[in-house]
C-alpha cells in the first residue's frame, strides 16, 4: 500500500535557532528523521544580495559535511550580526576582528576559530592568523621617527580599521605621543595637523604619493602587489602588531554537538583548493584555512588597543 506524507510545521526553538521537522505517514508510523537548521551570519562587507548570491557553494559544502540545513543570513550592519547572535537568530558568524570582539563582549558569543590568511610580514609572504602594519613615509622624507611627525599630515585607511587605525593609535598612546582623557576617544588631531580617512589602503597610498599627506599606514593583509609597491617606494618608520585576522564566532545558545560538527567542517576547508576558493570568493580573497583558537588568545592585542584608545565602533547603516 502506498504511503502518503503530511509535513508537520517546523518549530523554531527560541534562543537556539535550530529547527526540527518530522513526517507523519497515514499508517500512523513516524519517520523520525530530523534536519537541524543552522543559521550562518556573514558580516556585510559588500551588498547583501551579492554575498547571498555567492553563498550557495558554502551552504552545499556545510550541508554535505554535517547533514544540517544551512541558511546564510546577511544583516545590514555589524550590529545586526551581534544582535542576531545575542537573540538566537544566528548560530554562527563570520566577522572581522573588531566586530568579533564586540560579539564576545555584548552577545556572550565565543570566538573559537581564526582565519589563516596569506599575509606579508616584513618581506616574507606567509600564512598566519595575524599580521602587522607599518607607518610609512616617502623614501626622501626627512622624517624618520613618529616623534618627527608632530604637526604633520597623516592618512589612515578607515576609522573602523584594526590595522589601519586602531593599532596605530595604540602605538601613539603607548609611546606617550598622544594622551587620552578617561572616558574619551583618542584624537589623532591632537598630534597631527591634518588627518585623512582615505577609504582604503590603496587610497591612502595615493594620498602619500601625491604629497597630500606626510605619512600613511600599510598593512600586511592587503594584496601582495599593493603591499610590495608601497614598501618598495617608502621607508617604514614604525611597525605594530600582531594584529588578529578574521574569526568565526558561535552563539552562546548553540547546541554543543552541532557546534562541534560545524567547527570540524570549517577546519577542513583549507585542505584543498576547491574549498579554499569557496571562502576566497565569499569572504576573504586571501583565505588559506581556519585554525582553532580562543577570544582570549586571538583578540588580546585588540582588546588592549581598545582599552588604551577608548575607540568605539560606529558605522553608517
Amino acid at each position: 500500500m502506498n504511503k502518503f506524507y503530511v509535513l508537520i510545521p517546523i518549530i523554531l526553538i527560541a534562543g537556539i535557532g535550530i529547527g526540527y521537522g518530522a513526517f507523519v505517514t497515514t499508517d500512523n508510523s513516524i519517520d523520525t528523521t530530523t534536519k537541524k537548521v543552522i543559521t550562518l551570519a556573514i558580516q556585510p562587507t559588500a551588498q547583501a544580495s551579492d554575498i547571498e548570491s555567492q553563498a550557495n557553494e558554502l551552504e552545499q559544502y556545510l550541508e554535505q559535511e554535517t547533514g544540517y540545513d544551512i541558511q546564510i543570513y546577511v544583516p545590514t550592519s555589524y550590529a545586526g550580526v551581534v544582535e542576531a547572535l545575542r537573540f538566537g537568530k544566528a548560530d554562527v558568524a563570520f566577522m572581522s576582528a573588531w566586530p568579533a570582539y564586540l560579539a564576545v563582549e555584548k552577545a556572550g558569543a565565543t570566538l573559537e576559530i581564526a582565519e589563516v590568511r596569506e599575509v606579508v610580514i616584513g618581506d616574507t609572504l606567509t600564512a598566519e592568523t595575524f599580521y602587522y602594519s607599518y607607518w610609512v613615509v616617502p623614501k626622501d622624507s626627512p622624517y624618520n621617527t613618529l616623534e618627527d611627525l608632530r604637526g604633520k599630515r597623516a592618512a589612515f585607511s578607515s576609522p573602523l580599521s584594526t590595522s589601519g587605525y586602531v593599532t596605530p593609535m595604540k602605538t601613539m598612546v603607548e609611546t606617550g605621543l598622544i594622551t587620552v582623557e578617561k572616558g574619551k576617544e583618542v584624537d589623532p588631531k591632537s598630534y597631527f595637523s591634518d588627518v585623512v580617512f582615505a577609504g582604503g589602503y590603496s587610497q591612502a597610498w595615493e594620498a602619500l604619493k601625491s604629497n597630500k599627506v606626510d605619512v600613511s599606514i600599510i598593512a600586511g593583509d592587503v594584496s601582495e602587489k599593493l603591499y610590495r609597491e608601497v614598501r618598495e617606494n617608502t621607508k617604514a618608520i614604525h611597525e605594530q602588531g600582531p594584529i588578529p585576522s578574521h574569526g568565526v564566532v558561535f552563539s552562546k545558545e548553540m547546541d554543543p554537538a552541532a557546534k562541534m560538527e560545524i567547527k570540524q567542517a570549517m577546519l577542513k576547508m583549507g585542505n584543498d583548493d576547491s574549498t579554499k576558493q569557496i571562502m576566497r570568493k565569499l569572504v576573504s580573497a586571501i583565505f588559506v584555512g581556519f585554525e582553532e583558537t580562543t577570544a582570549e588568545k586571538h583578540l588580546e592585542n585588540l582588546q588592549s588597543a581598545l582599552e588604551m584608545t577608548g575607540l568605539k565602533y560606529t558605522e553608517k547603516v
